[in-house]
């Protein structure tokens, strides 16, 4: 147990403050207004609700510095559970008279209130604020038929396995018609390449095909990175109310529970302290979970300024720049290499400004006389497969055809003509005259009574 620094102590107060006497005056709305005000419902907001409407009987609205000192006061004597390590996010926003709405033609859902919300999702209040977990429950429930979200933790070869976020049926129902109802129509940066409509893992690796040299750099949990007070903002941004707005974004956001997050931090390497802190202590925070259908959409909006920025880097040291979701890829002329150093630090800096990392471990640069790869699509000349990734798919199609189907599904994968067929498609998007080849090979191949459609 542990107590908030006094500077976040202060902070805190100052803006809960303000929250508190902005609404009518019981303990439940003073919370409500509170937690508003903050990218969670911490544990301590209901007692701090009930001690302030305790202490004043009606608001205090001429004596709002003593409410302040009464506010801090409290958080001083009430240490915090273990699970709440960092205090509250507080999420900034101006009054409606001093930002005037965003004008824009985006044929997004028009939502007036969370009652309107609720009615567009067909789901009660109740339901509503349980499934976007306005009192950061998830966090603490150690019954996983109460969560939200079913969790998986996914080894990487380097660094702090990757912890997927799952939502359950009915919430992932609703976080698809918020992609399709809102965040489909609203245009990412045009460095933006994944995740988008009419963009893709071609269209990134042709923006730096032919190029004398790639530099790729990778950026470290990208979807964690983005809290939920950013969520937030960008709801704003679209001119939702900030009732609406908190809603959304408890929709989209998620904590991973403390029992997830131990079973996956003891199962660590322990020369990995440091990425392992900085990636619990995000994940034990509102963010994006990976695993949601709205992130990828969301991630792509927080990440518009750090686009345009380095867009703008490289434009003004001659380079093609694009992203796609965490890998970033700059590309020019031979004198990228020399440069490499000083490029690097100035991506890291304007990362770590715009809330992100980058992870130094994945950073390489790749000269044209090797092969350069941008997200497996070789670039060296155009967008194409690896060869020796389409000799090695056609060789297991001439063997298969052969010797019959199972002498090379040697990882015993359930459905092999389907993971056939997705290898094929993957040549075939890149290079069509080599998926027409192996696709014929595939066509020659007996798989038995049941031939798959």
């Amino acid at each position: 147990m542990a107590v908030y620094d006094p500077r976040d102590r202060q902070t805190l107060a100052v803006e809960l403050a303000g929250a508190f006497l902005s609404g009518p005056w019981t303990a439940e709305s003073v919370a409500e207004a509170g937690a508003g005000a903050l990218d969670r419902w911490p544990s301590w907001m209901s007692a701090l609700g009930l001690h302030v409407v305790s202490t004043y009987r009606v608001a205090p609205l001429d004596r709002r510095w003593e409410l302040i000192g009464v506010i801090d006061a409290f958080l001083a004597a009430h240490p915090v559970p273990s699970g709440e390590p960092e205090p509250p996010g507080i999420i900034r926003w101006l009054p409606p008279r001093r930002r005037p709405p965003l004008r824009h033609d985006w044929p997004i859902a028009a939502i007036a209130s969370t009652a309107g919300l609720a009615r567009e999702l067909e789901l009660s209040d109740g339901q509503l604020a349980w499934l976007a977990d306005v009192r950061g429950l998830e966090r603490t429930v150690a019954d996983e038929r109460l969560r939200n979200y079913r969790y998986a933790a996914v080894p990487r070869r380097s660094g702090v396995p990757r912890v997927i976020e799952a939502p359950k049926a009915r919430l992932k129902e609703i976080q698809r018609w918020v992609l399709h109802e809102i965040l489909d129509h609203v245009t990412p940066h045009a460095a933006a390449h994944g995740f988008t409509r009419r963009r893709s893992v071609l269209t990134h690796a042709a923006v730096h095909a032919g190029q004398p040299a790639v530099l790729r750099l990778d950026l470290a949990d990208f979807f964690a990175s983005v809290p939920a007070r950013r969520v937030f903002g960008i709801f704003r941004t679209l001119g939702y109310q900030r009732a609406v707005a908190h809603a959304l974004t408890g929709l989209t956001t998620n904590t991973v529970p403390e029992t997830v997050w131990r079973h996956v931090h003891d199962r660590t390497d322990r020369g990995l302290i440091g990425a392992r802190f900085t990636l619990g202590r995000q994940l034990a925070t509102p963010h994006l979970p990976q695993g949601a259908p709205t992130s990828p959409a969301l991630g792509n909006l927080a990440a518009f300024r750090l686009d345009r920025r380095l867009a703008g880097l490289a434009a003004a040291l001659d380079l093609r720049y694009s992203r796609y979701a965490d890998d970033l890829t700059f590309s020019g002329p031979a004198r990228l290499g020399r440069e490499r150093a000083a490029l690097e630090g100035l991506v890291a800096q304007i990362a770590r400004e715009e809330g992100f990392r980058v992870n130094p471990d994945k950073t390489a640069l790749h000269p044209a006389a090797g092969r350069q790869r941008v997200c497996g699509v070789v670039v060296n000349a155009h967008p194409n497969v690896a060869r020796d990734e389409y000799d090695r798919l056609r060789a297991i199609l001439h063997n298969a055809q052969r010797h019959g189907p199972d002498s090379q599904n040697r990882e015993d994968v359930a459905d092999f003509a389907a993971h056939l067929r997705g290898r094929i498609a993957w040549v075939a998007q890149v290079n069509p005259a080599r998926g027409e080849k192996l696709r014929r090979r595939f066509d020659r191949i007996d798989w038995g009574p049941a031939p798959p459609p």
